[in-house]
């Protein structure tokens, strides 16, 4: 029974990860939300110490924490693109690595990778986040031909402007106001409704949808 699963969802803390556990805790799932003290994606040792005290399945894998420091070409650090790349493409494929032998055991699985939009168009600033994540959703088709057979379905989730904190951080309200106009919608996305996509994807009732990334982003792309 979908009560009796089990989600592991990373960077749940806020924003869009917190939304996804709520709607993931709506659906019967028993949640796992490691804190950074108990997992850090930035060290492998973390991540390793962290899968080999699980004492119970994990069926559901939500790999959503994610960095984004900005920096032009001369000017990102060595140290803040080795950072991007191991927290956003290396942890996600290091956890997905400990947790499908599992998903295949048992012939059942579902894997959501957080990617963004920036994985398929960019701007200026961006050369470490595009770079990890347009490597996670190459991630995402690879294991999903391997996975497929096995009925672990690994699929992706390309957020656009989503109305999180970290957004409301990063630009002023007429910033906010210009980014709307510039979205077809009209608006940001509540994290609520990316949660929505992430948790069909991971339920039953995703039964055929592969190796896919689904851009949520109030047709932004499209333009």
């Amino acid at each position: 029974m979908m009560s009796a699963r089990v989600a592991l969802v990373t960077g749940a803390a806020r924003g869009i990860g917190a939304a996804v556990v709520n709607r993931l805790r709506q659906d019967g799932l028993r949640v796992l939300t490691p804190s950074r003290v108990e997992m850090d994606l930035l060290s492998t040792d973390s991540i390793n110490a962290y899968l080999s005290h699980l004492i119970e399945p994990v069926d559901v894998l939500v790999n959503n924490a994610g960095i984004n420091p900005l920096g032009a070409l001369a000017e990102i650090r060595d140290s803040d693109l080795c950072d991007t790349i191991q927290v956003n493409l290396i942890a996600p494929l290091r956890l997905i690595r400990g947790l499908a032998p599992g998903m295949i055991e048992r012939h059942y699985g579902r894997i959501v990778n957080i990617s963004s939009i920036w994985a398929t168009v960019s701007k200026p600033r961006r050369v470490s986040y595009t770079l990890s994540k347009a490597g996670l959703n190459g991630m995402t088709r690879s294991l999903a031909v391997e996975l497929a057979p096995c009925n672990v379905l690994v699929n992706a989730v390309a957020p656009g402007f989503v109305n999180t904190e970290l957004t409301r951080q990063n630009n002023t309200p007429q910033e906010i106001e210009k980014i709307q106009q510039a979205i077809p919608a009209r608006r940001l996305a509540e994290p609520a409704e990316v949660a929505e996509v992430v948790a069909f994807l991971c339920s039953d009732r995703n039964t055929y949808i592969v190796g896919q990334t689904l851009l949520v982003d109030g047709g932004f792309t499209c333009q």
